[in-house]
């Protein structure tokens, strides 16, 4: 996935009001960028840290630039979460995701479920149907990414759906997109929400498959690299 539009390169002042950050460009000019996360970024957010912005597409959008990239350790992470969806659509189309083929169709945000939207629809021809939920993970400790980095009770409501569409005949694959490339592993970060490891220890019982896939990010491009084990 290649960025529209070349970056801008610039040091981190401050994130704040969870969407919002304020970035020195390295021109001097201090401006105010999106912040496409909702999550607690722990580890990324420390002033001075080396961050990359996209200029906005949209003339009229109030915030004229979004927060892309940071660099922490020596590494590059994506952390703007309207990326991954896309780079797993992408690795299904490319053959990245191997255990994702065989299908005749793909189709993104399709109304499934207790009033939810699955990520990503696969079916087939002969009705088969593959319920595919996407989430970005950026967290590092240890040699593992982990996921979540703050409570969220709307991922653990995504791992019921996705039980409940086992339960009715039907596949579902939970892909974790990491966007970084310095991990060994994929765990769930239990102590920071225990009811969503919990759960994801349930789903993958269930039989909900469990993917994780890192990425090579560079201030050109976002690509999938390799899959990494999961370790509950």
């Amino acid at each position: 996935m290649k960025f529209k539009a070349p970056l801008l390169t610039g040091h981190l002042i401050r994130r704040y009001k969870r969407f919002m950050a304020d970035i020195e460009l390295t021109s001097g000019k201090i401006i105010t960028a999106h912040c496409a996360n909702s999550g607690a970024m722990l580890d990324l957010l420390e002033e001075g840290n080396k961050v990359w912005v996209s200029p906005a597409q949209n003339p009229d959008r109030k915030l004229k630039y979004t927060w892309e990239l940071v660099e922490t350790d020596g590494t590059m992470v994506g952390v703007n979460t309207s990326l991954p969806n896309g780079l797993a659509e992408e690795g299904i189309l490319s053959g990245f995701f191997t255990d994702l083929q065989g299908y005749d169709s793909i189709k993104r945000e399709v109304k499934y479920g207790q009033n939810s939207r699955i990520d990503i629809l696969l079916s087939k021809e002969d009705g088969s149907k593959c319920f595919v939920e996407v989430k970005n993970v950026h967290l590092k400790r240890g040699h593992r990414a982990e996921f979540p980095d703050s409570v969220t009770s709307r991922g653990t409501k995504h791992l019921n759906e996705l039980m409940a569409m086992v339960d009715a005949g039907d596949r579902s694959v939970m892909v974790y997109i990491i966007q970084r490339d310095d991990c060994k592993s994929f765990s769930p970060a239990r102590d920071l929400d225990p009811v969503y490891g919990d759960t994801l220890d349930k789903a993958a019982r269930f039989g909900v498959e469990l993917l994780a896939a890192d990425c090579r990010v560079t201030p050109d491009e976002i690509v999938l690299n390799r899959m990494l084990p999961v370790e509950l």
